[in-house]
């Protein structure tokens, strides 16, 4: 009975008018993130699990080809990441740079180290291993906003953790981009020599180049809203387009590109009606089309023939992130709840990782080969859907505790 109900659902929605499904998506984009913060379900997962209903291999409403909602996915993966760079808090990162730097290599190195064992035990090839691997160094600050509800915005080991994501970040993207280049172009000494160089200056160009072009361009339209508004989205296309002129993927130059322009747009009105719309339509789309990818008959099977390697990947994140909290926190003189807050601060994996994983389920080697195969796409599902909902709880746990901490600082220390 319940096929007879899908397939008559999947024939008459599949024959709607445009508009009317048009309608529809909007409706949905309205509703989830409602229903998911009703369920405290992050609402990118009430999104991904909406896109898996109505996509091709449930209901099927939107069809298996979609141009049009496939290049509003791709714009928002663009400005997904273009926030990334743009939001996050310079100030709090230069107030403490070399903590923030030292939590930065680490828990970017340490998940990538046990990422890349993970995937070499589970026979993937090197390029594809280090992918693995550098899909669990960046992070995702879900738990942020716990933080500051609490009004433990500004105490220290947050500041340090807000700033390593600067450096997680923007490190485990470029490990990302140069095993994407040498998978499609292949590997010479004098390859990787030339690619380091090209992604040397191409940071350079951005971070330097366009940051002061961006900054003094946008300072001449900023009483016009509508032409700083546009000149946002050119920003993002053109880095996009340089980061494709060197074999790059495009997220790459987006969130460099956010970094760029950081400090001159951050507060300005048409970025944030560029960031209210981009949130609002654009990256609910990229949440929704990624759903369309996901086979839930395939993606539960997938789970449970492939648990062992869905535990590593897991396992990997949550003891590298744990050692760099761990080490870096000690050597800082950090409490236990203190380490354990920078912790659950870095453990979801959510827009960084979900955007390089279907970067790299696209990109093909000279043979035709994926860098990531479907089995990996359904254990990265897996690794977001988990540390979305673990890491705003484990961080809800112990920065709670942090404010007894900070109310008897004195007494604890010399009472022990």
């Amino acid at each position: 009975m319940p096929s007879d109900t899908i397939s008559f659902l999947r024939d008459h929605l599949f024959t709607l008018p445009v508009l009317a499904k048009f309608a529809l998506g909007m409706v949905m984009i309205v509703i989830i993130p409602h229903l998911s913060r009703r369920v405290h379900l992050p609402a990118p997962v009430g999104l991904l699990l909406c896109g898996v209903l109505v996509g091709p291999y449930v209901l099927d409403i939107f069809g298996k080809v979609r141009p049009i909602a496939d290049f509003l996915a791709e714009l928002g993966q663009l400005l997904l990441m273009f926030f990334a760079g743009l939001e996050i808090n310079l100030e709090q990162f230069r107030r403490a740079r070399h903590r923030s730097i030292a939590l930065g290599i680490a828990t970017t190195a340490l998940p990538l180290l046990l990422g890349t064992v993970v995937g070499l035990s589970f026979g993937y090839a090197a390029i594809p291993a280090i992918v693995i691997g550098s899909l669990l160094a960046s992070h995702t600050l879900l738990g942020l906003s716990t933080v500051n509800r609490l009004g433990l915005g500004t105490l220290e080991p947050v500041t340090v953790a807000v700033g390593a994501t600067v450096m997680s970040d923007t490190l485990s993207l470029v490990v990302f981009a140069i095993c994407v280049s040498i998978y499609t172009t292949g590997f010479s000494p004098s390859g990787l020599a030339l690619l380091l160089a090209e992604i040397a200056g191409f940071i350079l160009v951005v971070l330097f180049g366009l940051s002061r072009l961006g900054a003094y361009v946008l300072k001449r339209v900023e009483d016009e809203e509508d032409a700083y508004f546009v000149l946002l989205l050119s920003i993002i296309a053109i880095a996009g387009v340089l980061a494709d002129a060197i074999q790059l993927p495009g997220i790459v130059g987006a969130f460099l590109a956010g970094l760029a322009i950081n400090a001159s747009a951050q507060n300005a009105p048409a970025s944030m009606k560029l960031d209210f719309l981009a949130k609002s339509l654009f990256i609910p789309i990229f949440f929704v089309v990624t759903g369309f990818l996901i086979d839930p008959v395939s993606f539960v099977y997938g789970i449970l023939n492939n648990f062992l390697l869905v535990a590593g990947i897991i396992g990997a994140l949550l003891l590298g992130k744990w050692m760099a909290a761990w080490g870096v926190g000690r050597a800082f003189g950090y409490s236990p709840n203190e380490q354990l807050t920078v912790w659950s601060l870095t453990l979801p994996q959510v827009a960084a990782t979900l955007a390089a994983t279907l970067v790299a389920h696209e990109t093909l080697s000279a043979t035709g080969q994926r860098l990531l195969d479907d089995r990996m796409l359904n254990v990265v599902l897996v690794l977001v859907f988990a540390t979305s909902v673990l890491g705003p709880l484990l961080t809800e746990r112990f920065a709670s505790r942090l404010t007894t901490d900070a109310a008897f600082p004195r007494l604890d220390r010399r009472t022990g």
